[in-house]
C-alpha cells in the first residue's frame, strides 16, 4: 500500500459502478487508480473524486498493469473557489491539460506538481487572468528545459517539443483578454 500526496486531473468511466481516476501525485507522477464502486450513491469515495481536489491517496499497485486500486482518498483542499466562475474552472483545466501532455505515467515530477498545485491555489483566491496563463506556461518551460531561442513564447516552445497545445488555449485567450 502507497499513500501519497495528489492532484485529481481526469475521472474516466470504467463500468458501471467504477472510475478510472487519473491523478497527478506529488511522489509518483501521473498514475491512473480504479475507484472500484466510486459510482455508487454510498461509495465511500463519494464527494471525494471531483476535479482538482488536492488529496492524500492510498493505493495499491499492480503488479500487470498501469491501472492501480484505489483504497482511500482523504481530501486536503478542494479549491472551492474555482468553481465561482467558468473562467476559473476552464483556466484550471487548461492547467491540468498541459501537465498531462508533458508528463508520463510514472514518472515523478516534484517541481510540476508544486507548480501546478500553485496555480490552482492561485485560481482558487483569485479570478482568471492572461497573466495566470502566461506564468504558468512560463514556468512549465522553463522547469522542462525547453525555453527554445528568445524570440520563441512559452507556448510555440510546447508545441515544437509536444508536437501540439491543448485545442483549448485559443478561445481561452480570447476570453482572458477580454472585450476588446
Amino acid at each position: 500500500m502507497e499513500t501519497t500526496a495528489a492532484i485529481l486531473l481526469r475521472k474516466t468511466k470504467f463500468s458501471e459502478t467504477s472510475l478510472i481516476v487519473t491523478w497527478f501525485t506529488e511522489a509518483h507522477g501521473k498514475i491512473k487508480t480504479v475507484a472500484k464502486g466510486a459510482r455508487q450513491p454510498k461509495s465511500k469515495f463519494a464527494g471525494g473524486l471531483d476535479l482538482f481536489f488536492d488529496c492524500e491517496i492510498q493505493f495499491a499497485r499492480s503488479r500487470k498493469s498501469e491501472l492501480h486500486i484505489l483504497r482511500e482518498v482523504a481530501l486536503r483542499e478542494p479549491h472551492a473557489g474555482m468553481r465561482l466562475d467558468y473562467g476559473r474552472v476552464a483556466l484550471g483545466a487548461y492547467f491540468v491539460e498541459l501537465i498531462e501532455l508533458v508528463t508520463e505515467l510514472e514518472h515523478p515530477a516534484p517541481e510540476l506538481y508544486d507548480l501546478l498545485q500553485r496555480a490552482l491555489g492561485f485560481l482558487h483566491a483569485q479570478p482568471a487572468a492572461l497573466r495566470a496563463l502566461l506564468h504558468f506556461e512560463s514556468e512549465l518551460v522553463r522547469l522542462l528545459g525547453i525555453q527554445g531561442q528568445a524570440n520563441v513564447t512559452p507556448a510555440v516552445a510546447i508545441g515544437r517539443a509536444y508536437q501540439r497545445l491543448p485545442r483549448a488555449r485559443p478561445g481561452l485567450l480570447r476570453a482572458l483578454k477580454g472585450p476588446g
